[in-house]
């Protein structure tokens, strides 16, 4: 069978840099980012976060175009029911936040950046009038060792589980990191963690 050989050299060698540990360079693929809206629990308020264009600010993008972060508008209930606009702010994301949270407080959370996963401010908290309250990089909440050993991709570092949530309280934020169950836990008034 021709090519047989070359086939199985190819496989031999995957299971042995898989037995050896050795770090594998896995491909991913991300839609383009679309404007959304984040609502509160109450449904009292939500958030429209419009993606940016700074694309050639993320890990693996230079030399692609740059331009304005992505940006957040904050809309109340008025008395009328309808919902009005409150503040805009831009955020610390260059495309645009891969999840985001708001409580029925005002105060709004992102994890990562769009197709960047690991890279850049990884968590940042806005308080109800916009303002940064507190932003993580990767360094910030894990060791260099704890780092080395995450999963990673072409476009990114895979820190995280996709499970994360508020909790009904609205007074912290879980982020589960690994298959173990480990989580961290934010408080996103202030951004604390744990």
């Amino acid at each position: 069978m021709p090519g047989g050989g070359s086939a199985r050299a190819a496989a031999i060698l995957l299971a042995i840099l898989v037995a050896s540990g050795r770090d594998l360079c896995w491909g991913d693929q991300w839609p383009a980012a679309q404007v959304r809206d984040v609502w509160s629990p109450s449904r009292d308020h939500f958030v429209r976060v419009t993606p940016g264009t700074g694309v050639g600010e993320t890990v693996g993008f230079s030399g692609a175009p740059t331009g304005p972060a992505a940006t957040a508008e904050f809309y109340r209930r008025a008395s009328d029911r309808s919902y009005r606009p409150v503040w805009m702010v831009s955020l610390v994301n260059p495309v645009a936040p891969s999840d985001a949270f708001l409580t029925d407080r005002g105060y709004l959370a992102t994890l990562d950046d769009w197709h960047n996963m690991g890279y850049g401010k990884v968590v940042a908290f806005y308080a109800p009038t916009g303002a940064l309250i507190r932003a993580y990089a990767l360094a910030d909440l894990f060791s260099a060792a704890e780092i080395d050993a995450m999963r990673k991709s072409v476009s990114s570092i895979w820190w995280r589980k996709p499970l994360a949530y508020v909790r009904p309280d609205q007074q912290t934020l879980y982020v589960t990191v690994d298959e173990k169950g480990r989580e961290l836990v934010f408080e996103p008034e202030t951004g604390a963690y744990q």
